[in-house]
């Protein structure tokens, strides 16, 4: 029997799951249970592979920690690259305990979430445990908590062994009449294939300037005007829009939303030279969305305006974003 222990915490030394985790992998090491941990937080850069590995399990243990809302980034991740690209079939016949501490309001919650989630992917339940801890210490050396953790690890070996059953739930069953369409048809080999492409930075990148280099092949064919390359977009409007006066030598830096890099606007007397690139010497570094920058670009809201009503987060100095709209006009 093997069983994969699956951590969304945070890894802290404080962290009331570890313990609980600590506790059930004892006493299934003690029922000759092959465990196998996996701290997601340590596969940040490749969770989507991590589907592949609950192939060869027999039962699961999602464990996650709400420290101030909800389970946490790190198991999110991982449900949804059980959904994009794990093995249905297998998963069909996987039971799974939650567990879910808290040390702070939501443990129900989230152990809810977590049952709701493996549900949707057509796996089968067995009783999770959470709890509220506030004094870790008193927690690890409190022997009715130690006794409980231990019976739900005995649960979950039983269910296994056992092969319970559970009664059919209307989320399994909206599951397979409402979503299943919208899943690609894939083997457990196309499957895997397909998370480790995901995983590989380079080869998305690489492919997104692929499809890129068609779309603009193509759109010459038909004669229409090529998109504006990612590495060039806003570039051209801030050129046409500079009317910078006097000696003002300013650096400004653009963090937008979906860019990989950030667009640096640099502004020297009556000279603007503006590219995609990182500066750490920036006099103001505006952070916004993609749609909140064409806005401006296209004149319909102002630096100034999109900073005042949150659409905008500024670094540096107030007195230095308001010459942006002195220096740049933007028609509409």
């Amino acid at each position: 029997m093997k069983v994969g222990i699956y951590y969304g915490g945070r890894g802290i030394i404080e962290d009331p799951s570890l313990y609980v985790l600590d506790v059930m992998e004892q006493v299934l090491d003690e029922l000759n249970v092959s465990v196998e941990r996996y701290n997601i937080y340590e596969h940040k850069n490749e969770i989507s592979r991590l589907p592949s590995s609950v192939r060869d399990k027999d039962g699961i243990i999602l464990a996650t920690t709400v420290e101030w809302l909800g389970i946490g980034g790190y198991m999110t991740q991982f449900l949804d690259a059980l959904w994009l690209y794990g093995d249905r079939d297998k998963m069909a016949s996987l039971y799974m305990q939650p567990v879910v501490m808290s040390t702070t309001y939501g443990e129900r919650e989230g152990m809810l979430t977590l049952e709701n989630a493996w549900e949707s992917l057509g796996g089968l339940l067995t009783g999770g445990l959470c709890g509220y801890v506030e004094d870790v210490t008193a927690f690890r050396h409190n022997g009715d908590y130690k006794f409980f953790i231990e019976k739900k690890a005995e649960d979950l070996y039983k269910s296994i062994e056992k092969h319970l059953t559970g009664l059919p739930t209307s989320s399994q069953a909206v599951t397979q009449s409402v979503q299943v369409s919208r899943q690609m048809q894939l083997t457990p080999q196309e499957s895997e294939q397909l998370s480790e492409l995901a995983a590989d930075e380079g080869k998305v990148r690489q492919q997104k300037a692929d499809i890129l280099e068609l779309s603009r092949m193509f759109s010459q064919m038909i004669g229409e005007t090529a998109p504006e390359k990612p590495e060039e977009e806003f570039i051209s409007e801030f050129n046409r829009a500079y009317i910078g006066a006097g000696d003002d030598v300013l650096n400004f830096l653009f963090r937008i939303n979906g860019k990989d890099e950030p667009l640096l606007v640099s502004v020297d007397g009556p000279h603007v030279n503006c590219r995609y690139e990182m500066a750490d010497d920036a006099d103001v570094t505006c952070t916004l969305s993609h749609d909140i920058m064409n806005s401006i670009v296209a004149g319909r809201m102002t630096f100034q305006r999109a900073f005042s009503v949150g659409d905008m987060s500024v670094k540096g100095s107030f007195a230095t974003l308001r010459r942006l709209d002195e220096l740049f006009e933007f028609s509409y």
